[in-house]
């Protein structure tokens, strides 16, 4: 039994595309697949070997590439992936986690009312974080298409499933701040829920499936005042540590999800539960 467990999970020598690999959920993503013998390629505009992390820069290359890549352009996902087919091999799986958001010490107009959000904000964060993936699914869901089989990770949020909860950043008007929470990032990632499917249906008898992971809030140090209403409106009461989703990765890309397309699986701690 164990080892049909083991088999059933088993990643080894898969190679795994992972956009915004640089990041924090990047890097996090990018340890524990290759921890579990994949081959990975981390695509990030700022991405080398010498700015990987000590944990990542001692896999060679033959297991790790750091690629300079930008998901907005389509001549730069197809050099990349011409260096992860000659470097790795044919990507198996696709995690894509490039995405905008407005930080919340972004300028004025970036975090402002809806009324005068700025319009070219807007088709910045899209621009990234929708067709981004659809330029990533093109290139290289398109050569897994080709191969006959893949899996396909969308990064969503729960806010591309539920409205921000504005009331969460009130503390900060009532201490004379202009806060909330923007329109585009949640207009974004609701957009890739139907991408998702659309995918899913479109390329089910090519061998490549299709998901999407809806993500909570992650602790990265956020301000004490957010963090007590945040964490206030989260049934488990807390925001996610930034390892806690690698699980969900991980069991897209094994055989222990074979039959799973098309699905949104929310990890939250209950955020859209209530």
């Amino acid at each position: 039994m164990t080892d049909y467990y083991r088999i059933l999970f088993d990643i080894r020598d898969r190679v795994v595309v992972v956009t915004g690999g640089m990041g924090q959920l990047g890097r996090q993503f990018a340890s524990t697949l290759l921890s579990c013998g994949a081959k990975v390629a981390i695509l990030d505009l700022r991405a080398s070997r010498a700015e990987l992390p000590e944990n990542l820069a001692n896999f060679p290359s033959d297991r790790l590439l750091a690629l300079e890549a930008d998901v907005t352009r389509r001549e730069s996902l197809e050099a990349a992936l011409a260096e992860i087919c000659k470097g790795l091999g044919t990507p198996y799986g696709l995690v894509n986690n490039a995405a905008l958001d407005s930080p919340p010490n972004a300028p004025l107009e970036e975090n402002g009312p809806f009324e005068t959000y700025p319009a070219e904000s807007f088709r910045k964060v899209m621009d990234v974080n929708v067709t981004g993936v659809l330029l990533a699914c093109q290139v290289f869901g398109g050569a897994m298409a080709e191969a006959g089989t893949g899996s396909i990770i969308n990064i969503g949020s729960t806010y591309g499933m539920v409205s921000p909860d504005q009331n969460i950043y009130e503390y900060r008007r009532q201490r004379g701040e202009v806060f909330y929470k923007p329109v585009s990032y949640a207009t974004s990632k609701s957009a890739l829920l139907n991408l998702t499917r659309y995918l899913a249906a479109y390329w089910a008898k090519k061998g490549v499936r299709a998901n999407l992971l809806a993500f909570g809030g992650v602790f990265n140090n956020q301000d004490p005042q957010f963090l007590a209403n945040y964490c206030g409106r989260v049934p488990m009461g807390r925001l996610a540590r930034d390892d806690e989703y690698n699980g969900a990765v991980v069991f897209l890309l094994s055989d222990a999800s074979t039959y799973m397309t098309g699905a949104d699986i929310v990890l939250d701690g209950g955020w859209t539960a209530i």
